[in-house]
């Protein structure tokens, strides 16, 4: 299936989550940028509330669009191995690692716009994006949710790779939450992964949409007052 653009995939993808509308605890959290055309989407199927997860690839120097790992809201890393399995030194990752935490905390300025820090407390949180190549911001993604709160944690994406996709539903992920004793390990994965459709070959995501234009700043700024102001 080849999706018109964002919109019309998180249409699609709604009827894959029409179990949690109207979900009393239910939140849609969408990962900047791709994702909030495709959350608002749902969000507005499911009469749901929006807010953002924010999320960062961290790309393999010289070769960006290759996710060695990602980085999230509340201080989250995940590598998609260690650096000798990724081929690079340890010192290029941080470089690249605090040059997305720079831009990850210029985006939270932004898009927060003054509100309160995100809390999942309690919640069912559907975390959104517009597909799933690699996984690795997906993984951060839930990782992040679980340490903000979330009771329950849905991944949905309109369109994914099989190993991608498949590997989240059995992943056990390691998660590092920063606290006073450093870094405290704890296991957790998402508690459910609805992938609607999952073409072979996979290719990119990119493939499988009309118009893939970059999601701008402010794009996200005004699906977000629309939503609060539809709230």
């Amino acid at each position: 299936m080849i999706y018109r653009d964002r919109a019309e995939a998180g249409a699609d993808l709604a009827r894959s989550l029409s179990s949690y509308r109207d979900a009393p605890h239910g939140i849609v959290l969408a990962l900047p940028r791709g994702g909030v055309p495709v959350a608002a989407a749902i969000a507005r199927d499911l009469h749901l509330p929006l807010d953002l997860l924010l999320v960062r690839k961290l790309g393999l120097p010289h070769q960006e669009e290759f996710a060695m790992g990602a980085i999230a809201t509340g201080g989250i890393r995940v590598m998609n191995g260690t650096a000798r399995e990724l081929g690079v030194a340890q010192a290029e990752i941080e470089q690249v690692a605090q040059r997305e935490w720079l831009e990850l905390a210029r985006r939270d300025a932004s898009y927060r716009a003054g509100r309160a820090p995100l809390t999942l407390a309690g919640l069912t949180a559907l975390i959104v994006d517009d597909g799933l190549a690699t996984g690795a911001s997906m993984r951060a993604a839930v990782i992040a949710a679980r340490a903000l709160g979330a009771a329950t944690v849905v991944v949905a994406v309109p369109v994914g790779s099989s190993d991608a996709c498949n590997a989240l539903r059995r992943e056990v992920s390691e998660r590092e939450i920063p606290d006073t004793g450093g870094l405290a390990r704890h296991m957790t994965r998402a508690d459910e992964v609805v992938c609607a459709h999952l073409p072979e070959p996979f290719r990119s995501v990119g493939g499988w949409y009309l118009d893939f234009d970059q999601v701008s700043d402010a794009e996200v700024l005004r699906i977000m007052q629309n939503g609060r102001a539809a709230g």
